[in-house]
């Protein structure tokens, strides 16, 4: 939707987040690749994007985004609807925008996320706020987020707060304690 920018805000967004040059991120259910090369800045040539999704077309199409985009530091990679396919300690940032309630057993599968983040790093969560707003999924879709952040807290993760950045989304912060 050539309308998403507008609302979606991919470079206010990753500038909020405040990633580290030299960085790894890994984006979960990165879809086309959207948020690809706004990480890809942000993490620079000495840094590196793992995104992830579950369809090989769509990992065959950020390959090829990739390409054009001159993103050389994004790895686009399969992951399976229970694992990310990430690999122990590899991470700095893990990203899910408009993911998480595609997530089955959430509580197994952040506590198992955990695993392949570095001591220190975070979780971001992004996703519709309930309600009455003019694009994003039926409200059934829409998980509150206070229930992810009990969700999220179950599993292992800390609360580190919300950014407000969005008009139609939460912006939730979660860390990974050392």
């Amino acid at each position: 939707d050539p309308e998403r920018d507008a609302w979606q805000k991919p470079a206010e967004l990753v500038a909020a987040l405040s990633i580290e040059p030299g960085s790894t991120v890994a984006d979960i259910g990165a879809g086309t690749g959207y948020f690809n090369a706004h990480l890809s800045q942000a993490v620079a040539a000495e840094g590196k994007v793992v995104a992830v999704d579950i369809e090989q077309t769509l990992v065959d199409h950020m390959a090829t985004r990739a390409k054009r985009d001159g993103s050389a530091n994004v790895e686009p990679r399969l992951g399976k609807a229970d694992d990310p396919g990430l690999n122990a300690e590899e991470v700095d940032l893990v990203m899910l925008v408009d993911t998480y309630h595609h997530i089955s057993g959430r509580t197994a599968y952040f506590n198992r996320l955990k695993g392949s983040v570095k001591p220190g790093g975070r979780l971001v969560i992004v996703d519709f706020k309930p309600g009455e707003i003019p694009v994003g999924p039926p409200e059934d879709h829409r998980i509150p987020e206070d229930k992810v952040v009990r969700e999220l807290t179950e599993a292992g993760w800390t609360d580190g707060g919300s950014l407000d950045v969005l008009p139609y989304q939460f912006v939730r912060l979660m860390k990974k304690e050392d």
